[in-house]
């Protein structure tokens, strides 16, 4: 049976974007905003601190992992207190992709390999909002590893180097999801997968999404009622799951219109439709224009 978690990470279509190797010193606290960018961040030595919306201070440590798929205000500092007034210390570019942070004449707290990756799939929002708000993997070296990888990757001039990077990106997020299934911090998506109810609805879902399921069928896969069904996986995965199954074929749909494959009618048949017009009027609903002109948009943008 298909796995949700790489069918997701798939369509996000995610590539490096940037990277660098942080030091830091002494007392320091650095605050960004961003526009929703997927921040990553893999402390290789040492101790910090990340806050994210103005939480709570997250203590992070030597090979923490930690994922925001959809990055707005956070900040990362020493563990000592910072006031914050005290924001963007000294930085100084050590060499190309190495940047050192706060006092220099004090000893080494932490070092780390943090960037950004971008997700070219037209239905990343969509996509992003399945996945936690944020992701703390502890005791993965996997992931260390990968991370690498992807930092010597981006700084060689090598043949095939988007493609590598691209699957490497790939590999790297269902690692961190498959790492965080289960645990309190998941939501949406990975919460879904955690429970094993629904977890059997979730994956027949994505194996057969032209099957006409309806509330009661998906039920029965999970072994639910009907209404406990309903209830548990809104309340756990973040909506009703009709609104799940239409919203994952509607990104199956723009993907197969994005790459042609097929006309209206046959990527209506292959996303669950049993005709055109009905697909037609399901996406256009949906997508806010006809699945027509939404593949000659996608073919303008691609020229």
């Amino acid at each position: 049976m298909t796995d949700p978690l790489t069918d997701v990470v798939t369509l996000l279509q995610p590539r490096a974007s940037l990277s660098k190797l942080v030091s830091a010193s002494g007392a320091w606290r650095v605050t960004r905003t961003e526009v929703g960018r997927p921040f990553y961040c893999v402390v290789l030595e040492g101790a910090c601190a990340l806050s994210v919306e103005g939480g709570s201070p997250l203590a992070l440590e030597a090979g923490d992992f930690i994922l925001i798929p959809a990055a707005n205000h956070f900040s990362m500092s020493s563990v000592d207190p910072v006031p914050m007034e005290d924001t963007d210390p000294a930085t100084f570019i050590v060499r190309d992709g190495h940047v050192r942070v706060g006092d220099p004449q004090q000893p080494l707290s932490v070092q780390s390999l943090l960037g950004y990756c971008a997700f070219d799939s037209p239905d990343a929002a969509l996509l992003v909002s399945l996945l936690p708000r944020l992701l703390h993997v502890r005791g993965q070296p996997r992931l260390a590893t990968l991370v690498q990888l992807v930092r010597e990757e981006s700084r060689a001039a090598r043949p095939a180097r988007e493609v590598i990077l691209s699957r490497l990106l790939e590999v790297l997020l269902i690692e961190a999801l498959r790492a965080t299934t289960g645990t309190e911090a998941s939501s949406g998506l990975l919460n879904g997968l955690a429970d094993e109810r629904l977890a059997q609805a979730i994956r027949a879902m994505h194996a057969h999404p032209t099957q006409p399921w309806t509330v009661a069928q998906l039920a029965g896969e999970a072994a639910l009622s009907r209404s406990a069904f309903f209830e548990r996986f809104n309340r756990t995965v973040g909506v009703p799951p009709m609104e799940y199954l239409l919203a994952w074929r509607m990104a199956l749909a723009k993907d197969l219109l994005r790459r042609r494959e097929g006309s209206v009618a046959q990527v209506a048949e292959r996303v669950g439709y049993s005709s055109a017009s009905t697909f037609s009027v399901a996406f256009a609903r949906h997508v806010g224009r006809p699945p027509m002109r939404y593949a000659r948009e996608q073919e303008t943008v691609e020229a």
